[in-house]
């Protein structure tokens, strides 16, 4: 993939938890150490975007910390974690609907907080769990974090010396105003631009963009904040 000019892969690693792996039929990414399948790859020169699921019957109270842990190790930048849903037609769907469990049909949106079906955990505790891994692995802190940790996995094949671009150019600019200096983040965007040109220099345009997609996914999931503020206590 990488000869042939691919540079990101998207990985459906859903859960570090075996047992839910078992529980969705996911069996290649059980008894393996998934960390260093992931460096692996990151180091072919392949960044990966990987997808989580939380909400199967086997999680409980620890497997929100052990999601966020894990995705943090990883150096996944782009972690996109979601509740689980059952769809019309899959094994799923069909096993809830034997155990009486299915709701509505889903949304089709497994970020916006639903579930289509009554899970085995306590629904507003999931929620909330789910809501903390989010809050936690996007904030600036773990976010920039995990950026450097990326960074330092990823093997950059044929780069070159390539010229910043007329919109790459104006985007820098930007995430300067933007983020280092109204931004909230201001001292990890800094970090983390003051890291790359002195540790990986041939890398700086992408920490730019990794900053800007970092701005974007928080915005992204504020938009859902005010639901979880009105869960009960």
């Amino acid at each position: 993939m990488v000869k042939a000019g691919f540079d990101t892969v998207f990985v459906g690693i859903e859960t570090p938890n075996e047992e839910s792996l078992a529980e969705c039929n996911k069996l290649q990414n059980k008894n393996r150490d998934l960390l260093m399948c992931i460096r692996k790859i990151q180091k072919s020169g392949l960044q990966v975007q990987g997808g989580f699921i939380i909400g199967f019957d086997n999680d409980d109270a620890i497997s929100f910390e052990k999601l966020q842990k894990f995705i943090q190790e990883s150096g996944i930048v782009t972690a996109m974690v979601g509740l689980l849903n059952a769809p019309k037609g899959t094994k799923l769907y069909q096993r809830l609907m034997g155990e009486g469990r299915l709701l509505k049909d889903m949304s089709g949106d497994n970020t916006d907080l639903t579930m289509n079906f009554i899970p085995k955990m306590n629904i507003e505790m999931l929620i909330k769990g789910y809501w903390k891994v989010i809050n936690t692995i996007y904030s600036p802190k773990y976010y920039y974090e995990r950026v450097i940790t990326f960074l330092r996995e990823y093997d950059y094949k044929d780069m070159g010396n390539k010229p910043l671009h007329f919109n790459e150019i104006i985007a820098l600019v930007k995430s300067i105003v933007k983020l280092g200096i109204i931004g909230r983040e201001r001292f990890y965007y800094w970090k983390l631009m003051i890291w790359s040109l002195f540790k990986r220099p041939k890398l700086l345009s992408l920490a730019v963009a990794f900053s800007i997609y970092g701005y974007h996914f928080r915005k992204v999931y504020e938009n859902h904040s005010y639901k979880v503020s009105n869960i009960k206590e």
